[in-house]
């Protein structure tokens, strides 16, 4: 009987353990924790933003498959406001990724998505005529479209009617030299 009994107690503690116990962290409080990304359609090579709210702490990092490397997240206190971080998307990447924060020391996976696709930001590649002000930055000379001045062509008839003037105002002077 005493054997029973110590069974029957071992029985009663585990069952008050499990019901006292309190609830495992279900995935760190997966659920509080939410990442945007902005522009929410990215296109492949542009620079995305990612806040983050829900972390208890003043950094972390944002990853996804999508990035070139993971978003270095800061900000005042995430629980109340949000932690910022930038990364670029991957070229050659399109469809949509989910984002895993890790913040709090504890990793919180699929929190949010980006979703990529288009083609890349166009960007000039030269000044514009339209008061760019010189911020756009300048071309490689091979890739510019082919503007030249005159050509040899247009020199030798410059010359040759130049040298017809010429003749024309030697022939007037000597006419007048020459009495009637």
């Amino acid at each position: 009987m005493g054997i029973c009994s110590l069974a029957v107690r071992g029985a009663g503690a585990a069952v008050l353990i499990a019901v006292w116990a309190p609830p495992p962290a279900s995935a760190h409080d997966q659920d509080q924790v939410k990442a945007q990304v902005s522009p929410e359609n990215a296109a492949p090579g542009a620079q995305v933003e990612v806040r983050v709210k829900g972390c208890s702490g003043t950094t972390g990092a944002a990853g996804s498959g999508a990035f070139t490397r993971d978003a270095e997240l800061t900000g005042r206190d995430g629980k109340q406001n949000t932690l910022t971080g930038t990364t670029r998307v991957k070229r050659g990447v399109s469809g949509t990724y989910e984002i895993t924060v890790t913040c709090d020391g504890h990793p919180h996976q699929g929190v949010g998505t980006v979703q990529v696709g288009g083609a890349a930001p166009q960007t000039p590649t030269a000044p514009v005529h339209a008061g760019g002000g010189g911020t756009a930055p300048l071309t490689s000379a091979a890739a510019a479209p082919e503007e030249t001045g005159p050509g040899t062509r247009h020199a030798v008839i410059g010359l040759v009617l130049a040298a017809v003037a010429a003749v024309a105002v030697a022939l007037r002077s000597v006419r007048r030299r020459r009495p009637e």
